[in-house]
């Protein structure tokens, strides 16, 4: 791939590792690289070399989410904007199937989207200045990508409804006690930390391995597709209320916004 590419993907022997690379909007994501990414997760169902998978940036922030400004002022079609809204929800079920093991090491920032697809893989590293959080109710929507249950699944019940009802940044320390990082890897020593965990599970034997996770998710998310259904409907009509449009302008204009309950 090139440089300019905003999705990098390399191999490290039985390591590959998949890198968001779009600095100039600290990764912030687009629905080409949402698609992209889901290309390059449903990829690795027919590699047999790679049997870890490292999810990183190659930036001072993990992603700040999906990219505001590229949020038209006319919408499209209704049918076509639900079509759409389901592309963050077949990247993370993506992600989720990827039959070998997935690490996520985050650095700054991991917000919204970015959050997401970090709960999405099965073991996560931060560096000490990360941060996450689900920031969508800062804009008047609800949190889509069927991701509500994976945060339920890192951090309990009452910490999953603190963090996306209030749409904070919880530091690294916070999301390792929470239970969302296994690991705080300091600055200098988390490549090389990172890739060595990765190994660890690539150097296991890949059949046994591969069951397991397959397993365990699917206990865990035995709901998860019957509860979360809607949630690209409830996004549709959030997006059409007054508080949306509030939330939006308050964040380009960068002021506090003032919500109605319309």
């Amino acid at each position: 791939m090139a440089e300019s590419d905003p999705l990098r993907v390399e191999r490290h022997g039985a390591v590959t590792s998949v890198s968001i690379n779009r600095p100039e909007r600290r990764n912030a994501l687009t629905p080409e690289m949402l698609v992209s990414l889901r290309e390059i997760a449903e990829s690795f169902r027919g590699d047999d070399q790679t049997r870890a998978v490292v999810i990183r940036s190659d930036c001072a922030d993990f992603s700040v989410g999906m990219d505001i400004g590229r949020m038209d002022s006319e919408s499209p079609p209704i049918a076509s904007l639900r079509r759409s809204a389901e592309n963050g929800a077949l990247l993370m079920r993506a992600i989720r199937e990827i039959h070998q093991p997935t690490l996520c090491l985050v650095r700054g920032v991991a917000t919204g989207g970015g959050a997401c697809i970090a709960s999405a893989c099965d073991f996560r590293f931060g560096t000490p200045d990360a941060r996450i959080g689900y920031g969508e109710v800062k804009l008047g929507i609800n949190l889509m990508w069927h991701a509500l249950p994976l945060a339920i699944q890192a951090v309990g019940l009452s910490r999953a409804k603190r963090m996306v009802m209030t749409g904070e940044l919880f530091d690294a320390e916070t999301m390792r006690d929470w239970g969302f990082f296994d690991e705080i890897l300091s600055d200098d020593q988390a490549e090389d930390r990172i890739f060595a965990a990765a190994r660890t599970y690539a150097e296991l034997p890949p059949i046994a391995v591969q069951m397991i996770k397959r397993s365990a998710n699917a206990w865990a998310g035995a709901l998860d597709q019957a509860v979360m259904h809607a949630d690209a409907d409830q996004w549709l009509l959030a997006s059409r209320t007054e508080d949306f449009r509030e939330g939006v302008e308050a964040f380009r204009q960068k002021r506090p916004p003032s919500y109605r309950g319309d």
